[in-house]
């Protein structure tokens, strides 16, 4: 029996806010929503952005003002859209008009130049035409004969103003003891522990159905940590004068959101791994816990991804590339004088670069007989995930024929579980979308070259970072948050930034979706063509197709056995999105607290135990080798 990885918890947060629940997916189609699911998106999004906060049993403004959800729904709504989503960066990040630069110039002079320093700033080796008089224990005085290079910190307005950042008001240092973690990192906290509270069963409990090697964490970032508490204040501190922390350097592995998953926050002690594959990194370490699961080598995984690159740093350096849309060329699209900041982002429209955005994004899975037997709730299922390189390129960003076969192949596995006409009729895609204009051509030309090869006709396809922009490492953690939403609400996001589809996008057997589709899903294809030929497409499956799935491999009996066992997970699911919604976010971070010691550790030849798990690690092994040994 193959086993199923089914998604049974999910949350993160983007520029459209938390996750869990559909929150964040609810904000990208705000205005075709019902009003109930409207007040409930904007209200956590209020809460998060404190924009009111929850005391008594109330809502109340900063003001003092006690408010119904309704009100604040009304209220905030004007200012709930203006600050969240792709925008112009907000102070709160760095501004954009005044970033740090510096500029070196020599100093010529015919007479001799004096001045006076502390001495501990003194540069070694002293350079030549220097001369240093004491002044007292504390200060020199420095006399200089002839020429002195000079570097003045300035500031410069960014060519590029916009990202996906936060929602305006959400810091994610102040929700738990932070300790100088790189932004990503607090992201990965917030984001795996809204992944797994959205679980409903207790990690406890689950742990006392599986023993504890059959747990796996696979989880990274693209670039790493990049702001001054990673790799990024590592990196330059020297040439500021300044010097690394202890910090740093172990703090801006890209492999952190995985060891910070299972450190402080599961204490897992099963398998860990941290794959990188540039703008497809999520997709690679979902690859590797779903072919876990299928393999039978672990029954519960968190995949995930966290990723803050809105940094100066790493958006020159992709500007450089010409890779971003700059406010300038933003500008010229419309031809206006000002760039739309809100509009950066056009998927396979008359584009100029992508846009910048940063995100985290977690997800739980299990085997469907694990998921079972607990009533866990299922969200999705992802039976395949396909990676394929280019070959040899002419350039290390240019496309190739790698994401060719990995769309190919997701069709067609499809076709094998679901059949021809739910992948013809209700299928859709999740467009890498990344907003160049090659991506609409290169990317458009795949999808519409295997939609004639396998006689789909009006593909829909939409592409999430027209909303939060591009993260990098999550992106198709992203996409994956989105497509659980289509499954549950039924509506394909329109990729409202793009007013009309390009000419030279290859759309004959597409309908790339520029307006808000009702339509009901069966199937998914999450994209993503990363820099050096990271090609990746998976295969998600819907709630119900599951469902179907399941009712037939255990037979009604069991499966409503199960249904009546998931009341009460969602119930307990519910609890923790209820009090999500008044601010409480319950982040889980078990800092120096629940540390295994040697003596709870016992070891005989048919299991090692640790006391804290119900269940031992069995260490009895078949010799898969046998005949090709004595044994």
């Amino acid at each position: 029996m193959t086993r199923l990885p089914v998604i049974v918890g999910f949350g993160g947060y983007n520029a459209a806010g938390r996750s869990s629940f559909h929150h964040a997916y609810r904000r990208t189609i705000l205005h075709s929503l019902s009003d109930e699911k409207r007040v409930s998106t904007l209200l956590s999004l209020a809460c998060l952005m404190r924009l009111v906060r929850f005391e008594d049993g109330q809502y109340i403004s900063d003001d003092g003002e006690v408010m119904t959800p309704v009100q604040v729904a009304d209220t905030y709504q004007s200012t709930i859209e203006s600050n969240t989503l792709i925008r112009r960066i907000h102070a709160s990040m760095f501004d954009p008009d005044k970033v740090l630069a510096s500029t070196e110039f020599d100093l010529n002079s015919d007479e001799t130049s004096q001045f006076v320093v502390r001495r501990r700033d003194l540069p070694q080796p002293l350079p030549a035409n220097w001369q240093v008089e004491a002044l007292d224990e504390r200060t020199v005085k420095v006399t200089i004969d002839g020429s002195i290079s000079v570097r003045m910190n300035t500031v410069r307005p960014m060519d590029v103003q916009s990202a996906g950042i936060l929602p305006t008001g959400f810091l994610p240092a102040d929700q738990y003891e932070s300790r100088f973690h790189p932004r990503g990192l607090q992201l990965t906290v917030l984001g795996a522990s809204d992944a797994m509270n959205s679980v409903g069963i207790p990690w406890d409990t689950i742990m006392q159905h599986i023993s504890p090697d059959q747990v796996a964490v696979f989880a990274a970032s693209g670039l790493g940590q990049t702001d001054d508490y990673g790799i990024g204040g590592y990196m330059q501190a020297r040439s500021h004068g300044g010097r690394a922390t202890s910090k740093q350097m172990a703090l801006g592995l890209n492999s952190m959101p995985a060891d910070f998953v299972n450190a402080y926050m599961c204490g897992s002690v099963g398998t860990t791994g941290a794959a990188t594959g540039a703008c497809a990194t999520f997709l690679y370490n979902l690859r590797l816990g779903v072919d876990d699961i299928v393999a039978g080598r672990h029954r519960l995984v968190i995949c995930g991804s966290s990723e803050a690159p809105v940094t100066p740093e790493v958006m020159e350096g992709f500007a450089a590339m010409s890779a971003l849309g700059t406010d300038d060329r933003l500008a010229k699209l419309d031809g206006t004088e000002t760039a739309d900041h809100r509009r950066a982002s056009r998927p396979f429209g008359e584009n100029a670069g992508f846009t910048m955005g940063e995100s985290t994004q977690y997800f739980v899975l299990m085997d469907d007989e694990l998921a079972l037997e607990l009533g866990a709730d299922i969200y999705g299922a992802v039976p395949n995930v396909f990676v394929n390189a280019d070959g040899f390129k002419k350039s290390i960003s240019s496309p190739g024929a790698g994401n060719y076969i990995t769309v190919s192949k997701a069709v067609a596995a499809a076709q094998a579980i679901v059949g021809k006409e739910a992948v013809k009729e209700r299928s859709f895609i999740q467009a890498h979308g990344s907003s160049t204009p090659q991506n609409r051509i290169t990317e458009s030309m795949i999808f519409d070259k295997v939609a004639k090869g396998f006689d789909i006709e009006k593909w829909p396809v939409t592409a999430v970072k027209a909303f939060v922009g591009h993260p990098l490492g999550p992106a198709s953690g992203d996409q994956l948050a989105n497509t659980l939403g289509v499954f549950a609400d039924g509506i394909i996001p329109g990729i409202k930034t793009t007013e009309k589809v390009a000419d030279d996008v290859f759309d004959d057997r597409l309908d790339i979706v520029l307006t808000d589709k009702a339509a009901k899903m069966d199937v998914a294809f999450l994209n993503s063509k990363g820099f050096g030929g990271n090609n990746a497409t998976a295969i998600v499956l819907s709630p119900s197709v599951v469902e179907s799935m399941l009712t037939h491999r255990y037979g009604d009996q069991k499966f409503q056995a199960y249904c009546d066992k998931r009341e009460a997970v969602r119930a307990v699911a519910k609890e923790y999105d209820d009090k999500a919604l008044q601010g409480d976010l319950q982040i889980i971070y078990n800092f120096g607290s629940g540390i295994i010691e040697e003596h709870e550790i016992s070891v005989t030849e048919a299991a090692l135990s640790i006391e804290r798990f119900a269940n031992a690690i069995p260490l009895e092994f078949a010799n898969p080798y046998a005949d090709m040994t004595d044994g």
